[in-house]
């Protein structure tokens, strides 16, 4: 490619001359090709030490003029023919013009001033990006593609220099992070290394020092450690590891996929050497750390943030901390963590002002809001800008919005007689609120926490947890949209409404407010609208009773947004099929266990407790296995805390009862410890009656555990286990979440393991090897084939088996590479039949179990099971219309000059019927007898949807009995797909040790077989009779008829020649006119495919052993063995069967599979091919290294290559 002209001091350093003329000299990096000797491993090593562009590059032009010392690069090349292409552009266009110009500098301006302007030129021509990497960066980019044979649609995200430990020996190189890969390259001294893993099969990532490894990152996948070091910035480097591995098993979790984040704010000036990928991946972990902090909506984008100091009137004090502002919302956190948060919504203010600057408060900023509160902001270094991004922002805020200062008093359900603790309580949360400001925009302090950890009283319970879960930020910005979803969901029937249904009446049942319908009613609207809303994760076993609760204390409206707020932010993943954000939480706990309570941690692992108890105390927050009262306070802790809270409380639960768990022999005995614990736990100060426990009934024994009040319980779990901070517990869920996700990649592999008959053939090892082969190849279609149907979103909610699921072309990919027929050019085209055979249902997509019945049939069972396969794959569906249509085509070519005389049994009829047309009779005929295993299944799959259950009762019973089908079930073969059967088993044989043997041997049996079926047709000739049972008609694939008979001292054997793959162009060079008429006409299967009968005279191969005739893969036109094929035994040739031109088919004759499988029993070499065992564990591993195909085609030594 041309660059812009920069100068070059020592022209010659590690480069060597190939051209030069007065002015421009090509050079190539010493070393690059062969013979570099050690030159050119040292110069390799410090190209990829000093990552030189050289390693992409290794041709280039410089500019130079005779006098001066200074050269000028022009242009580089990856190739001698890119940058010939160059050269030769250089001589012919600018010589002349240069030879004319006397002064040198004249001739280094002119061409200078060229160069640019050819590269203006081409960058014309390309799209704009919007955004543009920088030009280090995009080598780098290019870099990484050329290594490791990435496509196009694969984006490096940032590359940094660090050593790959190797055993002891640390290799300096680069490690390349890309979207979807880890890349690492190092070249030193002839030692090369690469490796590819992707994130999405990385179990394990970790920060760690050890004696051995300084400051290393750790990276474990399932069968490998790799550890890097000497980073210049480890922290940097791991923080984006770590968001690139949450990405990929966000991927796994629900195919979201990495998608760019257009809506985020574009940096003025673009840093020098970061991607827009980087700075993206960097916006978007500040926007989550932002949204999480404040608890604000998921759609709330950070636009930025700076340091000020906030007036706080409740202590006269200037806190010092960062201001953060959002197109909604201006919030601040103060350094120290619990000093003072604020959340100001940009729809509650009024007047923004700048107040004048003194020595005691420079730059302040008071911000003013309808509920008459004032802020006072100082310190601010940019103001001016500040303001004009606020109101910027202020505009574009709709001018009315409903919702006052957030949330005003809300009636209590219970109404008793109020107590004086309660009356206390919401006192001094009155005189809280007169201090720090009430709704949205009060000061939270230490003191705010305080007071609820003391229990927020009935009346002010909904309008607190609103506001705490920032639920209410959401409802007063989506006016009408609950009732919109309840009027949607109204009488819309799913799986979700239909386990709402099943769970609705044992939603808290002991509570007065659901032992009515109207309570009822309500629940079952709020959950079927939030199904509705957010059909992922639908409904999940909790949810009700954890809706029920939020009822309680609001209205439904309430209730709703307090659940979105629970499902899609506080408790992430929670409440998905596969409930794994809480799984990830009980890792959490266990690790927390251990760190905390060591004793106790061995004890519980032994007994199983933990995954057990956490589940059910996660999910519901503690609402199932606590007194309702006592629950509730917790709920409290957990709005303004988060999940930190429950941890904390679960860990004072268990530190509680460690004598008593240490002495327990099983589960069940800790189980039972624990659940009388949690029953005694009391709340003294709650107003409303004690709503009876119904899990009390199973726990209670004779002697009554103490009472534990609820606020004691936070008050220790506090004391004890504060140290826990949000920050992390969020570090600990991503390490937790690889585990997690991992382990159920693991059981849904064993799951669709399980599920393969135990008649496949294939050991558990080799299944498991192809499923991880196969799900590498579904998702390769969602990194990089956003147009293939595989690429639409797979869904987590279906069976295991259907998850992942591959079209056509990852089908062929994957025959290719681990079939024991290869066919060479033939390949594909035996792949595609394969495909059609097994896509059962019709949906271009087959899923595992029937990818996995496909390389059975290839590699298992004895000679007659592989040749049923093989049979089977030359008979439709495995022959598609459009194999036959081009098979009509090349009939016509081939007989367009021999006599046009039909054959009377082919009638005009059968001519020209469409193909679906003869389908539909071939289905008639064999209906009820024949192809069950074919036809059968495919009519199942095409039915309506089933009516009832007893019909998929049926269809298991089914499924489970073994139908062994017998050879006599499969339909006969016409001539078409005979010569097709003939063409794919000479070009099975190519690359065979024994292809000569077999290579005649496959002549004498296809020259038998014809012979068979003309002495059939014979017996069978009968005129007006139908077409034969399963014997598709005219268009069915392929060129022409072949030979009728041939002599056995003429036998038509296979290609004696093994290169003989593609289309007639054999080594022999003796066939021209032969393979033009394959290349025009073009058989049934294109070029390369076509199985070409030709004649002793025209094909005879002196070198040959012997006096075979040789079958070139091309088609079989009759003309070449019309005259001098003759019959032995006398028989006469039937003019009907030579003269088969103007494209019609001899419908008669035909060939069934016994026939097939006598003839060839009769050659051992075909029984020892079709028996020879073949090992499908090599071929996963060689699949395996070239999915990640190196692009680099070096002869250096490839040691340590992986992944």
């Amino acid at each position: 490619m041309w660059l812009g002209p920069e100068e070059v001091l020592v022209a010659n350093a590690l480069w060597v001359t190939e051209r030069a003329n007065p002015f421009f000299v090509l050079q190539r990096r010493r070393g690059h090709g062969k013979g570099g000797g050690l030159t050119g491993l040292l110069v390799g090593t410090l190209d990829v030490v000093l990552d030189s562009s050289a390693r992409v590059a290794p041709y280039r032009i410089l500019h130079q003029t005779q006098d001066s010392q200074v050269y000028w690069t022009v242009a580089c090349g990856s190739s001698r023919k890119e940058i010939t292409k160059h050269w030769e552009w250089l001589e012919n266009n600018l010589l002349q013009t240069l030879s004319i110009f006397d002064n040198e500098e004249d001739i280094t301006t002119f061409v200078k001033g060229k160069i640019h302007g050819i590269i203006a030129e081409e960058n014309k021509n390309l799209q704009p990006q919007g955004d543009e990497d920088p030009g280090k960066f995009k080598e780098a980019e290019l870099k990484m593609r050329k290594q490791f044979g990435m496509p196009d649609g694969e984006k490096l995200v940032n590359y940094y220099s660090c050593s790959y430990w190797k055993g002891r020996v640390p290799r300096q190189g680069w490690l390349y992070l890309t979207v979807n890969h880890l890349c690492f390259y190092s070249f030193l001294l002839g030692k090369e290394v690469s490796l590819v893993v992707q994130w999405v099969d990385v179990t394990r990532l970790e920060k760690n020092a050890t004696l051995l490894f300084p400051e290393s990152i750790r990276v474990d996948t399932r069968d490998q450690e790799l550890f890097f070091s000497m980073f210049l910035n480890i922290g940097e480097t791991f923080k984006l590891m770590e968001q690139l591995a949450n990405l990929a098993m966000r991927q796994l979790l629900d195919s979201e996929g990495f998608l760019e984040d257009k809506a985020l704010p574009r940096p003025a000036r673009p840093h020098r050497n970061i991607s827009a990928l980087k700075r993206d991946l960097d916006a978007r972990a500040k926007n989550e750390c932002y949204r999480a902090t404040f608890r604000l909506p998921r759609d709330e984008r950070l636009d930025g943030h700076t340091g000020c100091t906030l007036w706080t009137p409740f202590n006269k004090l200037h806190i010092p901390g960062q201001m953060f502002i959002s197109s909604n919302y201006i919030c601040f956190a103060s350094k120290e963590e619990d000093a003072c948060h604020l959340i100001i919504p940009l729809r509650e203010v009024t007047i923004v002002e700048k107040a004048d600057s003194s020595s005691v408060l420079p730059s302040p900023l008071s911000i003013s809001t309808k509920s008459k509160m004032t802020f006072l902001f100082a310190n601010l270094k940019d103001r001016d800008f500040l303001v004009q991004r606020i109101s910027d922002f202020l505009q574009k805020m709709p001018s009315k919005h409903p919702g006052g200062h957030g949330g005003g008093k809300k009636a209590s359900t219970a109404d008793p007689a109020p107590e004086a603790k309660e009356k206390m309580k919401e006192e001094s949360w009155n005189i809280h609120f007169f201090e720090y400001g009430r709704g949205v925009c009060m000061y939270r302090t230490a003191k705010t926490r305080e007071l609820v950890l003391k229990g927020i009283p009935e009346s002010l319970r909904g309008e607190l947890w609103l506001l705490f879960s920032g639920a209410w930020n959401e409802m007063v910005t989506h006016p009408g949209y609950y009732a919109n979803l309840v009027e949607k969901s109204t009488g819309k029937y799913s799986l979700a409404t239909e386990e709402i249904e099943r769970d609705l009446h044992r939603s808290m049942p002991e509570h007065p407010a659901f032992q009515n319908e109207l309570g009822i009613a309500a629940l079952r609207r709020v959950l079927t609208a939030y199904a509705f809303r957010n059909p992922t994760i639908g409904y999940c076993q909790a949810m009700n009773i954890v809706t029920s609760v939020l009822l309680l204390y609001g209205n439904e409206e309430e209730a709703f947004w307090l659940l979105v707020a629970l499902c899609e932010r506080m408790l992430p993943d929670y409440y998905n099929t596969r409930v794994v954000g809480a799984l990830v939480d009980q890792g959490i706990f266990e690790e927390l266990t251990r760190d905390f309570l060591p004793q106790l941690s061995e004890k519980m692992q032994d007994l199983g407790v933990i995954s057990s108890i956490s589940l059910s105390w996660f999910l519901t927050l503690f609402l199932s296995v606590m007194p309702f009262e006592s629950s509730v306070v917790i709920v409290d802790c957990f709005f303004y805390e988060g999940i930190k809270v429950i941890l904390q409380v679960a860990l004072a639960i268990l530190d509680a009862n460690t004598e008593q768990l240490l002495g327990c022999s099983d589960e069940g005995e800790a189980m039972t410890v624990l659940g009388r614990y949690l029953d005694n736990v009391v709340n003294k100060q709650s107003v409303s009656p004690p709503i009876p426990h119904l899990h009390a009934l199973l726990t209670s024994g004779d002697d009554p555990p103490a009472e534990v009040d609820i606020f004691d319980l936070l008050k220790v779990s506090y004391e004890k286990f504060s140290s826990l901070r949000a920050e992390d517990i969020e570090q600990m869920r991503f390490k937790q979440r690889l585990k997690v996700i991992q382990s159920l990649e693991d059981t849904a592999k064993r799951s669709v393991v399980r599920a393969i008959p135990g008649d496949i053939g294939f050991s558990i090892e080799e299944l498991e090897d192809l499923y991880m082969v196969f799900k590498a190849k579904h998702l390769a279609s969602q990194y990089w084939g956003s147009g293939r149907p595989t690429a639409v979103r797979r869904d987590p909610s279906l069976p295991y088996l259907e998850q992942y699921r591959i079209d056509a072309g990852q089908f062929r990919e994957l025959f290719a590479s681990l079939t024991p027929w290869a066919c060479g050019t033939h390949t594909p085209v035996l792949a595609g039949r394969m495909f059609r055979l097994l896509d059962e249902n019709k949906d271009s997509l087959i899923n595992f179990k029937e990818f996995v019945t496909g390389m059975s049939g290839m590699y298992h069972g004895d000679l007659t099971e592989k040749l049923k396969a093989l049979y089977k794959l030359h008979l439709p569906p495995a022959l598609s219309p459009e194999e036959a249509e081009s098979a009509l085509e090349a009939t016509h070519y081939f007989t367009k000059d021999s006599s046009s005389e039909a054959s009377p049994l082919a009638s005009d009829l059968d001519l020209f019927l469409p193909w679906e047309a003869q389908e539909a009779l071939q289905q008639e005929e064999q209906e009820g007898s024949r192809n069950e295993d074919v036809q059968e299944k495919r009519g199942e799959e095409k039915g309506t949807s089933p009516p009832d259950y007893r019909h998929y009762l049926r269809m298991w019973a089914k499924e489970k009995e073994v139908q062994k089908e017998t050879i006599k079930d499969l339909p006969k073969m016409n001539q078409e797909q005979f010569i097709e059967l003939c063409k794919t088993l000479y070009n099975m044989f190519s690359e065979d040790p024994m292809e000569q043997d077999l290579y005649h041997a496959i002549a004498t049996v296809a020259s038998l077989l014809l012979r068979i079926g003309e002495v059939g047709k014979k017996f069978s000739a009968q005129p007006g009779r139908k077409p034969r049972d399963g014997v598709p008609e005219e268009d069915e694939p392929v060129a022409t008829e072949p030979p009728q008979d041939p002599a056995p001292e003429l036998q038509p054997p296979a290609t004696g020649d093994p290169q003989a793959k593609a289309g007639g162009d054999t080594h022999l060079g003796k066939a021209p006119q032969e393979s033009q008429v394959v290349g025009e006409g073009g058989s049934g299967e294109g070029r390369g495919s076509p199985s070409q009968l030709l004649s002793d005279d025209e094909t005879k191969d002196d070198m040959s052993m012997s006096s075979y005739s040789v079958v070139s893969t091309g088609s079989l036109p009759c003309e070449d063995l019309a005259d001098d094929t003759v019959l032995v035994g006398g028989e006469a040739r039937s003019p009907p069967a030579t003269a088969r031109c103007g494209g019609a088919v001899d419908t008669d004759w035909c060939i069934s599979f016994e026939q097939i499988l006598a003839s060839i029993l009769t050659e051992s070499v075909l029984v020892n091919f079709f028996e020879k065992r073949v090992d499908i564990g090599l071929k996963i591993k060689e699949q395996k290294k070239v999915e990640r195909q190196f692009s680099t085609s070096s002869d250096l030594e490839q040691s340590g290559v992986s992944g």
